[in-house]
């Protein structure tokens, strides 16, 4: 049951890394989006998932790194947002 839940997490991790890459060359949403951000977020965590199972370091710590620059944009995305309401 846990290599299937190892295994859900690295497919669903790369449909949705591959997903969020698609949408954005196919202009569909923007590089500072959050769906896009988020969509990056979710995959690196499902790889970290996956490849910290595997004992695959070099890709676990590629996605760790990976996530936190999804989550350090997504906190800049949302602090834009709240900018112009607040001096509103």
């Amino acid at each position: 049951m846990e290599r299937l839940f190892v295994d859900i997490a690295g497919w669903a991790a790369a449909l949705l890394i591959l997903g969020g890459y698609a949408l954005l060359t196919a202009g569909k949403v923007d590089a500072k989006s959050p769906l896009y951000q988020a969509m990056n977020v979710l995959g690196a965590i499902g790889f970290i998932i996956n490849s910290g199972y595997f004992k695959a370091w070099p890709s676990a710590v590629l996605n760790v790194i990976w996530a936190g620059i999804g989550i350090v944009a997504l906190i800049r995305i949302a602090s834009a947002r709240r900018k112009p309401a607040a001096t509103a």
